[in-house]
């Protein structure tokens, strides 16, 4: 489709997906054309890259940071906690569902 290209796989929030399908619904009626879902993700990446010192774009992006961070943080502790050993009575209950 374009000359240069990367594929690239993204998790995205289920509401923010949602409003995005809206806008290309929204955009779909007007236009008189077809406009997916990637059509209109595209379209708001490169029109925010166009504005990279816009302060709500980077709060946006420090909030996201610290909320990764944050995920990682946990995983890591939670990882690094030993984890008791089950008995060998309650690993029977766990395995036939009792």
């Amino acid at each position: 489709m374009f000359e240069s290209e990367t594929r690239v796989l993204i998790i995205l929030p289920r509401d923010l997906v949602d409003r995005a399908r809206e806008l290309a619904g929204r955009a779909t009626i007007s236009m008189k054309l077809p406009v997916s879902l990637q059509i209109v993700l595209r379209a708001l990446i490169e029109e925010s890259l166009k504005r990279p010192t816009n302060p709500d774009l980077l709060a946006n992006v420090g909030r996201q940071a610290e909320t990764v961070r944050r995920i990682r943080s946990e995983a890591r502790r939670r990882s690094t906690v030993p984890q008791r050993p089950q008995s060998r009575a309650s690993r029977q209950r766990s395995r036939y569902g009792s």
